[in-house]
């Protein structure tokens, strides 16, 4: 069976940027399962993935455009420090979600100065070449449940 709308594809990956640095893997695990053409995964991994069958084994390369997106400095700004709790430890590379003028949005600390915190709100991933070392286990028709709620039923998938 091919990967094609409708279809739970499951597979293996490593995930590294340009310089060979490990971003994410399914080793230790089971394989990430996704209901494609139901956005459930990144446009360009979806994309490299459409029509393949089980067995498929490939390094996939995702331009930023196709997975999180350029980075945007319009995305990076400041907060006052005395908007923390100040028993609360700030350092560079620490996250947390903050309440932006869009919602809830995952934040990252970039730089701690005296009165002021520099937070970043583009994704992790924006502007990063992504790299997938990929396999692919299995691909199988979605439930009627699984259409209904765009995602796998990850019961069905321990089975």
């Amino acid at each position: 069976m091919q990967a094609t709308r409708g279809t739970v594809v499951s597979f293996n990956y490593t995930l590294t940027d340009d310089n060979g640095t490990v971003l994410d893997t399914s080793e230790g695990s089971a394989p990430l399962a996704y209901l494609h053409g139901h956005d459930n995964i990144i446009p360009g991994l979806e994309k490299a993935l459409e029509g393949v069958e089980p067995g498929f084994k490939s390094e996939v390369v995702i331009e930023p455009a196709d997975a999180y997106g350029e980075a945007d400095k319009e995305n990076i700004f400041e907060m006052e420090k005395d908007a923390f709790p100040s028993d609360m430890p700030l350092a560079p590379g620490m996250q947390f979600i903050g309440e932006t003028p869009s919602g809830e949005t995952p934040l990252t600390i970039i730089e701690v100065q005296d009165k002021l915190v520099i937070v970043d709100a583009n994704h992790p991933l924006a502007g990063v070449r992504l790299h997938f070392d990929i396999e692919v286990t299995e691909v199988r028709e979605a439930t009627d449940a699984e259409l209904d709620i765009g995602y796998p039923d990850q019961e069905f998938d321990q089975e």
